[in-house]
């Protein structure tokens, strides 16, 4: 399998992987960013921000595929990685998680004393309200992953390049080609195989990060 058609499936692991870290670790920052903010910050127009992407949640991610297709198109991304990480970085549902976990979990005391022994309100936020907000950042990590990961129609639609491809739109290549007959016969074991192990590095994932959601992360740091 890894050698099969010059290695492509390793070239294609890594672009997935290069594409759900990137897209995950950016908008989960972005996320928590405004979580926070939603959460911490009394501003004008905030519960009517707040609506508008509770609603974008209901937007389902096909309907958007052709709108970001286009919008790539007039700023000549396509066929790039960006065309890729830009989409995916935005997720309304972090944004909503981060803001109710923050809501819930980071007290304003805490932030308070933070801001009377001088800290910056962006200190604050990263020294502090990160660290207990880890829970809530790793689950929007791990929803980004996989989404970014198990992404095939936005993918398969921007990139053309089979270098850039990442191993979901690389493996339906093969299977078209595959059932198509034009191919050998043991690519269908190929496939199968290949598809078994894109699978692993989610499994392999949850199974690394379950030990940071535990609760009980500013037990003791706010004395009444």
């Amino acid at each position: 399998m890894f050698a099969y058609n010059n290695g492509s499936y390793l070239l294609w692991l890594g672009n997935s992987f290069f594409y759900a870290i990137v897209s995950a670790g950016i908008g989960t920052l972005f996320s928590s960013m405004a979580g926070y903010a939603l959460a911490k910050f009394t501003f004008k127009g905030r519960n009517a921000i707040f609506s508008i992407i509770l609603g974008s949640i209901l937007v389902p991610a096909p309907a958007l595929v052709l709108p970001l297709y286009l919008l790539m198109s007039g700023f000549h991304l396509t066929d790039t990685y960006l065309a890729i990480i830009l989409p995916s970085i935005v997720s309304p549902f972090g944004v909503y998680l981060s803001r109710i976990y923050a809501d819930g979990s980071v007290p304003d005391a805490l932030l308070d004393a933070a801001r009377v022994d001088g800290s910056s309100e962006f200190r604050t936020y990263w020294s502090i309200a990160m660290r207990i907000m880890s829970p809530a950042l790793v689950t929007v990590f791990l929803f980004q992953f996989v989404a970014v990961w198990t992404n095939y129609f936005l993918q398969y639609v921007m990139i053309s390049n089979s270098n850039l491809f990442p191993v979901t739109v690389g493996l339906q290549l093969w299977n078209s080609s595959y059932t198509s007959g034009g191919v050998q016969q043991y690519v269908y074991s190929i496939l199968v195989t290949g598809s078994l192990l894109s699978i692993l590095p989610l499994i392999i994932g949850f199974l690394l990060l379950q030990r940071y959601w535990r609760n009980g992360l500013t037990l003791g740091s706010v004395v009444g």
